[in-house]
């Protein structure tokens, strides 16, 4: 599906149509059309919560209008010519090229057909354009393919140490940092660190294919972005535009920064042992501070000063927080309407049985999402496996009124009908281990009541615990349906009723009785 929300935010912090293209791997036609027809409808970020994905594409569904085959190419000389100088885009050149048309009475070229023509023009010139990186504009990050080495101080064991490379493509200011693997919790923490150190955001983000970066599924030169990834770049209001796979050119500033890091900091502490991941990145950051320090060959300043006087007015704030590693996993719902997470149970409403659910986990919440809509949220729980996060409102109905019920309330229940059926209810929710064992039992009583009145109900019981010390509800249900059939009254007392267990031996019989029977 479109990424309808992504193109109206990023549209929204100033991106150019090709790169909101690049960074949601929808074609530029499409980019144009949403941004069309959401200035038409009125709509712009920040969206709300139920204008999901798919909400949008019921309003941006409409066909778009064929340009005229009569529409004049622009001059591509000119376009050339001012593309050169500072500040002017494509987007800028469309749009005086549409007041031309119009003065013209021409129909004019959409933007994306514009831009077509133009790339049409270079590729028949074939010449390439070196491109001016403005300040803050990007930051290029990859892991450096030589590793450092950090030694077990009691086996002596030697173990790799990933570096992390970010730089500005602009200063090429840089930052590295040393991890233990480079897997997705190490390349989101690198990230963290990184703008922290940097101490502010720019606009465009540009990792390598990476797994933790892109998620390759069926086409390798359209690659996903890893979801994790994607939504650490919305909480830092930048924009994910990765390399082209095989294409070092797309990131050329963090592929030198990583031959200076390899021969400056890696090459540079070769004779050195570490016994300790901290002792490595302490080492690492003196290292790279006089790199960033070291003066320009060919011009004047240096990384550090460039970086301080030309970009950090224009990076971006950081976020209140740092952003929080969150995990994507999926699940389907079971028959209990709960799913399983790390061996942790988690509800969600009971109409998502058997679907096929997105998780998102971090360290202290769990969200379930349907369809791009979260459906569910619970704490994330620990310790003993196996415990249950159940929210009242994902219940049936049915399920509900039952989860309403528990001790207590089946004592005040019983209490209010009488003593022998409070007696019966205490038995019951003592005789197991787990109390909670005991309410289904408890709500079969309940259901004799409606079903025989309060008054037969206590006369069961007490008859029941006449001669058993543990009452069940089958036992009571037993006595309640052959005295119906019987048609037995129940409230007689027992000291009134008579004797029918025959002949009975008396006390005579084994020497007692008074003294006038003597």
């Amino acid at each position: 599906m479109t990424e309808y929300r992504e193109i109206l935010r990023l549209h929204a912090l100033g991106f150019s149509q090709r790169n909101i293209a690049n960074s949601c791997h929808a074609s530029k036609t499409t980019v144009s059309h949403v941004l069309k027809k959401a200035k038409e409808l009125g709509i712009s970020w920040p969206l709300d919560e139920n204008q999901t994905n798919g909400a949008l594409k019921k309003l941006f569904s409409s066909p778009s209008r064929k340009p005229e085959a009569s529409s004049p190419l622009p001059d591509f000389a000119y376009i050339r010519k001012e593309l050169m100088r500072s500040g002017v885009t494509k987007k800028l050149l469309w749009v005086e090229y549409m007041e031309e048309c119009k003065l013209n009475n021409q129909t004019p070229l959409m933007y994306s057909q514009f831009c077509h023509y133009i790339q049409q023009d270079e590729q028949k010139r074939r010449a390439s354009m070196h491109i001016n990186r403005k300040p803050a504009e990007q930051i290029e990050v990859d892991w450096a393919g030589d590793p450092a080495q950090i030694i077990d101080p009691d086996t002596g064991e030697i173990t790799n140490v990933s570096i992390f490379v970010a730089t500005m493509s602009y200063s090429q200011y840089s930052y590295a940092e040393g991890f233990l693997n480079e897997k997705q919790q190490a390349w989101i923490t690198a990230h963290v660190h990184m703008y922290q150190y940097f101490g502010g955001v720019t606009r465009i983000l540009v990792p390598d294919n990476l797994r933790t970066a892109v998620d390759h599924n069926k086409d390798w030169y359209t690659p996903k972005l890893n979801r994790s990834y994607h939504e650490m770049a919305e909480h830092y209001g930048t924009a994910n535009i990765p390399a082209r796979v095989r294409k070092p050119q797309d990131k050329p500033s963090v592929e030198g920064a990583v031959g200076h890091i390899s021969t400056w900091i890696i090459g540079a502490l070769r004779n050195e042992q570490f016994f300790s991941l901290s002792e490595l990145n302490s080492a690492i950051l003196k290292k790279l501070d006089a790199l960033n320090r070291k003066e320009f060959q060919k011009k004047e300043g240096s990384r550090l000063s460039l970086f301080r006087n030309e970009e950090v007015p224009y990076l971006l704030p950081l976020p209140s927080t740092p952003y929080e590693l969150a995990v994507w996993k999926q699940a389907t719902v079971q028959f209990n309407y709960h799913i399983s997470i790390e061996g942790m149970l988690y509800s969600v409403p009971s109409e998502y049985i058997k679907k096929k659910v997105d998780v998102r986990i971090t360290e202290t919440i769990v969200e379930v999402f349907y369809n791009h809509t979260r459906i569910a949220s619970h704490r994330r729980l620990y310790g003993r496996r196996g415990q249950y996060g159940t929210l009242n409102q994902h219940m049936p109905p049915d399920h509900q009124k039952y989860a309403e019920w528990d001790g207590n309330r089946f004592r005040k229940w019983a209490t209010k009908i009488g003593p022998f059926t409070a007696r019966t209810v205490n038995s019951m929710l003592s005789f197991y281990k787990v109390e909670q064992q005991s309410y289904r039992a408890c709500m079969g009583l309940l259901q004799l009541s409606k079903k025989y009145g309060d008054e037969k109900l206590e006369a069961a019981c007490e008859k029941a615990v006449s001669f058993t010390g543990t009452p069940s509800s089958k036992i009571i249900k037993n006595i309640l349906v052959t005295a119906a059939s019987n048609k037995t009254p129940l409230s007689e007392p027992v000291e009134s009723k008579k004797n029918i267990y025959g002949m009975t031996r008396g006390a005579k019989y084994y020497g007692g009785g008074n003294e006038d029977d003597k």
